[in-house]
Order: structure tokens, then sequence, then C-alpha cells
């Protein structure tokens, strides 16, 4: 099923988006150079904190709008299911 986001809820993701895509830039630029591992490491922990952070804000936001505020409950309980199945693999 579509979402359409508004547009400020867009850019702000987008923009968490642009930081994480900084920040995987900026773990392979360490790697390149043979930085410290644990530079490295603790760049990828900020990464996987940033992405972690951008699901759960999507999955409020499904919640939300797709289930919570449905006007038609049958379509909210397809937009449930749906939503515990990808739950299901997002914390596996």
């Amino acid at each position: 099923m579509k979402h359409i986001h508004p547009e400020n809820e867009k850019h702000a993701l987008i923009v968490r988006l642009r930081k994480i895509r900084g920040q995987v830039q900026g773990i392979e630029k360490l790697v390149s150079e043979d930085a410290d591992c644990t530079d490295i490491l603790n760049q990828v922990i900020s990464a996987r904190s940033a992405l972690k952070s951008f699901g759960e804000k999507v999955i409020h936001t499904h919640a939300r709008d797709c289930i919570e505020n449905i006007k038609d409950p049958a379509q909210g309980r397809r937009n449930l299911r749906s939503l515990i199945t990808v739950l299901q693999r997002y914390v596996s």
C-alpha cells in the first residue's frame, strides 16, 4: 500500500537518510584509509543507531497513519497483519 507522507515529514525522513548515507560514506573512507578498527566500529555503531531510529520513525508513522487513523476497519486489520509480518523480520 502506497503511503503519501506530508511534505514536512518526507523532508525530515530524507534528511535522516542523507545523514546515514554520510555516516556510511565515512565508514568507507575509514576502511580505505586503513583506520583503526575501533574507530571504524564506533562509526558502524553510530550508523546502526541512526538507521534504527529511522526505522522506528517509519514504524510509528505507519502505525498512526495506516492502522490507527484508517477509515476502513477491514483495511486497518490487513495493514496491521502486514506490519506484524514486517516487524517479525525487523526484530530478528
